[in-house]
């Protein structure tokens, strides 16, 4: 938790709420998705989930349009000032932890990196 805590410390200056930027991080990592999709992702109700689309397209950091396969569909996709906040955020975030990480010996690097294979596999349960 204080790990998470200090990384979003790492964020770009932005009014995004921590939701709102995982959401962003989805659309840029996986594409363009839906909203039931992003839903998922994020584990909350597709009502919630459009709520915070809503406020990522008012922003300007997201947009929606129909699916070309199915009008009936809505995908939402990161404008480039949504994928910039993406990359400024993971390079400020990547840098912070470089220089943490140069400061591990290589056993506790490893044994992070097997720590990480582990966690990996609980959150995926």
């Amino acid at each position: 938790m204080r790990l998470a805590r200090r990384l979003r410390q790492e964020r770009t200056e932005t009014e995004l709420s921590a939701s709102q930027f995982s959401t962003l991080g989805w659309i840029s990592s996986e594409g363009p998705l839906t909203i039931g999709r992003l839903a998922d992702l994020e584990r909350v109700t597709a009502p919630s989930m459009n709520r915070t689309v809503n406020c990522l397209v008012d922003a300007g950091y997201a947009t929606r349009a129909t699916a070309p396969d199915d009008g009936r569909k809505v995908l939402v996709s990161t404008t480039e000032s949504g994928e910039a906040i993406i990359r400024e955020t993971r390079r400020r975030r990547d840098a912070w932890l470089a220089k943490r990480f140069a400061a591990l010996t290589p056993a506790e690097r490893e044994t992070l990196a097997d720590a990480t294979t582990i966690l990996g596999r609980i959150i995926d349960q």
